[in-house]
């Protein structure tokens, strides 16, 4: 049933590497007093970012619909009726994915597996191979995209195409400029956008790497509910009205979906001028 009002938000915290009980314990305690809402969390939520190689990613991974750590994340929303948007390292056979998990109440909802991975990414995990989808949550439609999915303007607008009132962006930031870059994807579709960063930093043998924090709210037109600070933890609920997503008029002669001309912007799927190197 569609609602006109909807909860939606992010839990902001700094998960520890390889320590999964441990981080699954800290986000059950941070979403305690949480009701009715849609709560996105950040991206390899339970086992930590930083993977030396595949096989360290496959010996953490998890098939999600046989998992202790879901079972918990889901008898959470049981309770408490929540649905919750998590990062998940995910085993498929012998393939490993950077995976987004919807669960909720009922269980296991929808999951999507990173399209473009960043960095050394490319080593320990293998390419997405989902399609873009929207789900129905709570008379909202909800679709899922991971970090360096947001410097893809496609993955937004794809979503934007099939109806998506939230977008949903589990992350796990190293780059200072997304959460504006997120801001242009609302304007740009007419949605809402949950960010949820981790902040801390993750020194592995290969490197150090240092999150940036600030996850965030963003509503159509590039509003900005709220962001977090750039560090500690943070808990963030807002209330939102889903027909302000589906509003897709800029002014009273412009509609940013309607007035689009695609018989004029080629194929988007191939490139027109030469790669980097070429």
């Amino acid at each position: 049933m569609v609602t006109d009002m909807n909860r939606i938000g992010f839990y902001q915290f700094d998960p520890r590497f390889g320590q999964v009980e441990r981080n699954l314990d800290q986000v059950l305690h941070g979403l305690r007093d949480v009701r009715e809402a849609l709560i996105v969390l950040p991206e390899l939520t339970l086992t930590g970012y930083s993977f030396a190689d595949r096989a360290e990613v496959a010996r953490q991974a998890e098939d999600p619909r046989d998992s202790r750590t879901v079972e918990a994340l889901v008898a959470l929303c049981r309770a408490q009726d929540l649905h919750l948007v998590t990062g998940f390292a995910e085993q498929a056979g012998d393939q490993v994915f950077n995976s987004a998990l919807l669960l909720g109440p009922e269980g296991l909802l929808h999951v999507y597996r990173k399209l473009h991975l960043f960095g050394r990414e490319k080593a320990c995990f293998d390419p997405g191979d989902t399609s873009l989808q929207v789900q129905d949550v709570r008379g909202m439609r909800v679709g899922l995209m991971v970090c360096f999915d947001w410097a893809f303007p496609e993955v937004a607008r794809s979503l934007a195409l099939q109806g998506v009132d939230v977008i949903c962006h589990p992350s796990n930031l190293v780059l200072t400029y997304c959460q504006q870059t997120m801001l242009a994807r609302c304007i740009e579709n007419g949605v809402y956008a949950v960010t949820a960063n981790r902040y801390g930093t993750e020194a592995r043998p290969h490197g150090t790497l240092t999150f940036t924090g600030q996850s965030q709210v963003v509503a159509p037109k590039g509003l900005l509910l709220h962001r977090a600070a750039a560090e500690g933890d943070a808990l963030h609920v807002a209330e939102i009205d889903v027909a302000r997503a589906r509003d897709k008029a800029l002014t009273a002669y412009n509609d940013i979906l309607g007035d689009r001309r695609p018989e004029f912007y080629g194929d988007l799927g191939e490139p027109t001028v030469g790669r980097t190197g070429e």
